[in-house]
């Protein structure tokens, strides 16, 4: 038997599943498939006149943004390589953004609207892998709105900072808590100020910093996140804590993107999996970071911690929970059980066709959330 065996030459890989626009519904799914694999010759009469030609390429991309990266052109000199494709995508996705020096560490800070609007302030936190790009459409139009807006990439993540582990950043729990304190000093966001939360690994420890801050914050909204004993843990999260594995998997620069992809019922669009992309892409650090995270983090513990900080008698500032319905990480039971604890502060609101990150699926329905709520 014949065989097709892949290997890259770079450790940074961009590759994506098939992408269209970002409200453009799946009609089939793509799932990693073993490296090795027979040849398309030996299989051709079982496919059918009408299957599309083997690929050796595709059991990780059908996208033509992410195969320019991995240089699989028609003529090779008609297209780029990893250096051309950051060329070509370096000054994406930092919209309404700039750099921000707290103590050691430089934080990129996306900011919308003054210190002067009239409805007060709003602190975005993203989840893991994933950064504050997501929040992008939600901050501008509320802003429009009347409010104030800040969304950091939490240290490790997006455009910030990406110290190596050991080296003034160590990716606890506690660092990324006492990191943020510093930060919204820095910011001079005055309390008490709204925050909304999203997502799984540092989203979560948005959620413990605030039951640790009650006093910071008047209004709490919560995106699809792990809430319960009950969530599980996504399939990335358990290979980043597999030793060797772990360190292959954290250097797939398309992990973010394919971790959106994979909690929704879309695709992203080429140019915003390009952002999602280009910090994978332009070096080790944001992987290496996201896998120390990952090791350090004791997620089912976590869960419960938040579970139980936010229950009756513990918690009293009111709480929304804005739920995508068609996310594949977290179902709608989740959230249920979770405002079950505390039905008095906590008001669940269901958003339909969204998924995983509401905010980049249907960010007007979360705006007009939020906008009630706030």
């Amino acid at each position: 038997m014949a065989f097709s065996v892949m290997f890259s030459p770079s450790l940074n890989l961009a590759i994506s599943s098939t992408t269209h626009c970002c409200r453009r519904r799946r009609t089939s799914s793509t799932t990693s498939r073993v490296i090795v694999r027979a040849s398309s010759t030996e299989k051709g009469e079982s496919r059918g006149k009408d299957a599309p030609e083997f690929n050796p390429f595709g059991f990780v991309t059908d996208n033509p943004s992410s195969r320019s990266a991995i240089q699989l052109p028609e003529s090779p000199a008609e297209d780029g390589n990893v250096g051309q494709m950051l060329y070509r995508i370096e000054d994406k996705g930092k919209e309404y953004g700039s750099y921000v020096k707290s103590g050691k560490l430089r934080w990129f800070v996306r900011e919308t609207g003054s210190a002067d609007s009239r409805r007060g302030t709003i602190v975005f936190l993203h989840g893991a892998p994933t950064q504050s790009f997501s929040y992008r459409v939600v901050m501008s139009q509320l802003s429009d709105s009347g409010f104030h807006c800040f969304a950091p990439d939490w240290i490790g993540f997006g455009f910030s900072d990406k110290p190596q582990p050991g080296y003034g950043f160590n990716y606890t729990e506690k660092e990324f808590h006492d990191a943020l304190d510093k930060l919204l000093e820095v910011l001079g966001v005055k309390s008490p100020f709204f925050l909304v939360v999203q997502g799984f690994l540092v989203g979560s420890y948005g959620l413990t910093w605030a039951l640790k801050n009650s006093s910071k914050i008047s209004k709490l909204a919560i995106l699809n996140s792990p809430l319960t004993d009950s969530s599980l843990i996504p399939g990335l999260f358990q290979k980043l804590r597999i030793p060797l594995y772990g360190e292959f998997t954290c250097q797939n620069a398309v992990i973010a993107e394919r971790f959106i992809e994979g909690g929704s019922p879309y695709v992203l669009k080429n140019e915003k999996a390009d952002v999602y992309r280009l910090p994978y892409l332009s070096s080790g650090g944001p992987g290496f970071a996201l896998l120390e995270a990952a090791r350090k983090a004791n997620f089912k513990g976590t869960f419960n911690e938040i579970a139980e900080g936010f229950a009756t008698q513990r918690w009293d500032k009111p709480v929304l929970l804005a739920w995508g319905l068609s996310d594949k990480y977290l179902p709608q039971s989740v959230a249920e059980q979770f405002q079950k604890g505390n039905p008095a502060h906590i008001q669940l609101k269901l958003i339909e066709g969204a998924g995983h990150m509401p905010q980049e699926d249907w960010p007007e329905k979360v705006v007009d959330a939020l906008r009630m709520f706030f």
